[in-house]
């Protein structure tokens, strides 16, 4: 009989997990996880509510005679990144999510899995279930829209909490406790144009660029994976300079802190080009598999006729628009030069969408450094002005400043080094953890983030490492029990 997440342990997390998979939870779509969390809590009797940025808090009494142990809080964040394969016809905002078993290793069903943040939110839920455990005061706060913005750890008022501790749920590698992060940035240029009228007897293509593999725009930027918009301005620019093209639309990516796994555009041109419009896609396609063999497999560019648009992009306003594009700073700048393979400064040319007389390129900047997020963020600001475009930044956030004397690190230390018989790892992260902007209410609170083993959890190939779950778990239950005094 095939293993499935009913047979996997700690069984007291998989089953939330489960559960979990079940409520449909898209980032800006969570007025269902939002209620399945709120009734959650009042079946087992704790304290309960949702705070004006929507995010849930639960709080649990200290048991009797620990209650001037410090306060733990355990966090997480509800929201999952809906990503799947082309041929999935997953409906994220309904469907629940399909999980299989393969070795040691969790997947979805051509889709992500959500174990992203999903293990954390099921670890909190398996803690405040269990009436077995000693410990002292415990809040649970599982944040709102963290992957689109960490808007609800931005919307967390100062007094909502009251613990001084904050285990931070949201880490990816078993093994290594994280005690600061990198700070960011959304950079969002537009413009709007007149759209023109195709010229008479053209045709109408649609390319499309796929199978790349995606991912975590600050776990994974240093691996130096394709950027499917990236890629295809190459294509489209040769495609222009042979065979004079229009820009109609493109459509690449669509979500700012995943790396753009596809890309379609629609080009018009002479119906004698079309051939040869095949021929460069056929060139192109061998180039990035050349240019990304052992990084990227299987990456495909096609060329298929399609209705003729009523509407193309002007001539100077297309040539700008893909100059901006292969112009625009994406992947690394800069690694922390005291410690040379951790990334501190990079930049993912995320969303790149031209529609209906409109221009939009959305990035995600990140840095450990606030000068060099503030230098990136003035070249790409510098670029985008360049080619006539309006550049809105939004949602800076200061890096978390690691501090290597945190007693709550040391606890985690201790006990890790005492239940598994080796030393953590200690680091500092590029990803964007939401510790960073918590503190700015709550200054002084000393935090740690931590979490099983994941690989590609922003990707239809988003995997958990089951054996990494037990362990996982066991840690946040030590640091519950034993506390930090």
């Amino acid at each position: 009989m095939a293993i499935t997440i009913k047979d996997l342990s700690p069984r007291e997390v998989w089953k939330h997990f489960e559960a979990l998979t079940q409520v449909p939870r898209p980032s800006g779509h969570l007025e269902k996880i939002q209620k399945y969390l709120l009734d959650f809590g009042k079946s087992i009797n704790v304290e309960t509510w949702q705070d004006e940025a929507g995010n849930i808090i639960m709080r649990k009494p200290a048991t009797p005679g620990l209650e001037n142990r410090k306060g733990i809080i355990l966090q997480a964040h509800m929201d999952m990144v809906p990503q799947k394969t082309p041929e999935s016809t997953h409906d994220f905002e309904n469907d629940p999510i399909k999980t299989v078993v393969k070795g040691d290793w969790l997947y979805a069903d051509n889709t992500t899995l959500g174990a992203d943040n999903g293990l954390g939110v099921a670890a909190i839920m398996a803690i405040m279930e269990d009436n077995t455990l000693t410990h002292g005061p415990l809040e649970a706060l599982i944040t709102a829209d963290e992957e689109t913005g960490m808007f609800g750890a931005f919307g967390l008022k100062g007094g909502e909490l009251q613990g001084e501790l904050l285990l931070n749920l949201d880490s990816e590698e078993e093994g290594v406790l994280y005690i600061g992060c990198a700070g960011g940035a959304n950079i969002t240029a537009s413009m709007e144009f007149m759209e023109v009228e195709p010229c008479e007897d053209e045709v109408a293509v649609k390319v499309t660029l796929k199978g790349l593999r995606g991912g975590h725009s600050g776990l994974e930027i240093n691996e130096g994976r394709g950027n499917a918009n990236k890629l295809m301005a190459r294509f489209v620019r040769e495609a222009m300079d042979e065979c004079a093209v229009s820009l109609a639309s493109w459509n690449g990516g669509n979500m700012r802190n995943d790396i753009p796994a596809s890309c379609e555009v629609v080009l018009t041109l002479d119906e004698e080009g079309v051939e040869e419009i095949k021929q460069i896609a056929a060139k192109y396609e061998a180039l990035f598999n050349a240019e990304y063999a052992t990084i990227e497999e299987g990456i495909t560019l096609r060329v298929e006729n399609v209705e003729m648009p009523e509407t193309v992009v002007p001539e100077e306003i297309q040539d700008n628009l893909i100059d901006v594009i292969l112009a625009c700073h994406n992947g690394v700048l800069r690694f922390i030069p005291t410690i040379p393979d951790t990334v501190e400064t990079s930049s993912n040319l995320a969303i790149v969408n031209i529609n209906d007389g409109n221009a939009e390129i959305r990035i995600l900047a990140r840095s450990s450094c606030d000068s060099m997020k503030e230098f990136l963020i003035l070249q790409l600001s510098s670029c985008f002005a360049m080619a006539g475009m309006k550049v809105e930044v939004t949602g800076s956030y200061s890096g978390w400043q690691p501090n290597i004397n945190s007693p709550l690190l040391g606890a985690l230390k201790s006990a890790y080094k005492e239940m598994f018989n080796k030393e953590p790892d200690v680091r500092v992260i590029h990803a964007g953890l939401e510790c960073g902007i918590i503190s700015t209410n709550y200054p002084g609170m000393d935090m740690v983030s931590f979490g099983p083993t994941l690989m590609s959890p922003h990707s239809p190939t988003e995997r958990a490492y089951i054996p990494t779950v037990d362990m996982f778990y066991s840690l946040v239950k030590a640091l519950v029990v034993n506390g930090v005094l």
